[in-house]
């Protein structure tokens, strides 16, 4: 599905547009396995957003990789994960040229992540496209380790670096693209609330 839609209470969230082709101009896409999907889509609008592309597709998938390289970019580089797209990411920004249009397609986790290095390497937040595709798990920052934990679906959590259990918060920070969790019985020790799934 493109367009999840959102929860209108949080309203330092994002909003995830849609990719929209912007012609044969440098770019890189940076996508997971849900989000290949919106860049076949995009292909299939405009061929020639494909001719400087550089594509980072975080999946474990031989075959999505396969669909893209159909399309013709530049590259597909291909990560099993975020920890190891980010370095190729960050050096992909770094030698981008003024112009060059990031495309971001998958999960509010990858784009957020992507987003926070785009705007650290100084990229204009109009040079940046996103669509949402996939899993709606948040991606958390503990306020008290500052340890990032991936794929958060449940309110409150335990944090994957300190251990403490938190309240996921909703405030967005497009500077750090995450969350944030703060802990939640450190007032009254021992006393955590039910755990509900979180909703988009």
């Amino acid at each position: 599905m493109p367009n999840t839609e959102f929860s209108p209470s949080i309203d330092s969230r994002p909003t995830y547009a849609g990719l929209v082709s912007q012609g044969a101009t440098p770019a890189i896409m940076v996508a997971d396995e849900a989000g290949a999907a919106a860049l076949v889509d995009l292909a299939a609008t405009d061929a020639s957003v494909m001719d400087h592309a550089h594509i980072v597709l975080v999946a474990k998938s031989a075959g999505v990789a396969e669909r893209l390289k159909s399309l013709k970019p530049v590259a597909v580089h291909i990560a099993p994960d975020f920890d190891a797209a980010t370095p190729l990411v960050d050096k992909l920004l770094g030698e981008a040229r003024m112009g060059t249009q990031l495309y971001l397609a998958g999960s509010e986790g990858l784009i957020g992540h992507v987003s926070a290095m785009a705007f650290a390497a100084g990229l204009p937040m109009d040079e940046i496209q996103t669509e949402h595709r996939g899993s709606i798990a948040r991606r958390i920052q503990c306020v008290h380790c500052k340890g990032i934990t991936e794929e958060v679906m449940t309110d409150p959590f335990t944090c994957s670096h300190c251990g403490l259990t938190l309240f996921v918060r909703d405030h967005f920070s497009r500077r750090l693209g995450v969350f944030q969790g703060v802990c939640v019985d450190a007032e009254t020790p021992g006393i955590v609330p039910e755990t509900v799934e979180i909703r988009a």
